[in-house]
């Protein structure tokens, strides 16, 4: 005979979590989940919007220069007297050349020390050479600024944007220009197909 009543009797232990706890769990998850991709989403647009801020800050600093001194930086014949005695001369053609930025005193590197002389720009002005060369919100290289066919074929002057990531080179060229990655204003430089690749770092030129 059971000596116990049965409102007296204990209970098993339960074990484990109920279904209202388990969701209660996948609901917090969920929202710690959206809020770090929300989070990542906001530091990639801040990331683009400064790579974009940029290079509108070194076209608007190129046409500075040139609605002062009537000539192109870099290209400026007489930097040594106008800007600084250790400023190196351009030949004065009106062009930007040297293709990319690759050796001292070459007018697509010395581009970087007259407007970093005239103050338009941060950094050393007697850095004449390779190591001018600013990086960019991504960490590449702007390498140059300089009169090219890079991209589209069209002798013009352009930058030449070292190591972009494929998507924001996309979104980039859909935001400015025509979408298409070999010709209008922005372009690839080098590869094929009219779409970029969007896993890989590209070279990337578009017109000042």
């Amino acid at each position: 005979m059971n000596k116990h009543p049965k409102h007296l009797r204990k209970k098993p232990a339960q074990s484990g979590f109920t279904l209202v706890e388990i969701a209660i769990v996948l609901v917090i998850i969920g929202l710690i989940l959206g809020g770090v991709l929300q989070g990542q989403v906001m530091i990639e647009n801040a990331k683009y919007k400064k790579f974009v801020k940029e290079i509108d800050s070194y076209r608007a600093a190129v046409y500075t220069f040139q609605d002062k001194y009537q000539a192109l930086p870099g290209d400026l014949a007489t930097a040594s007297t106008l800007l600084d005695a250790a400023a190196v001369n351009g030949n004065g053609n009106g062009a930007i050349a040297g293709s990319t930025c690759n050796a001292a005193g070459e007018e697509s590197c010395t581009i970087w020390s007259h407007l970093r002389y005239e103050g338009l720009i941060a950094g050393d002005p007697s850095q004449t050479g390779a190591a001018a060369r600013p990086n960019h919100a991504y960490g590449g290289l702007v390498d140059t600024i300089a009169t090219a066919t890079w991209g589209n074929g069209v002798n013009e002057l352009k930058f030449f944007l070292r190591l972009i990531p494929g998507d924001v080179a996309q979104r980039y060229d859909n935001e400015f220009d025509d979408g298409d990655a070999t010709s209008g204003r922005i372009a690839r430089n080098g590869g094929s197909g009219s779409t970029y690749n969007q896993n890989a770092l590209l070279n990337v030129v578009t017109t000042l």
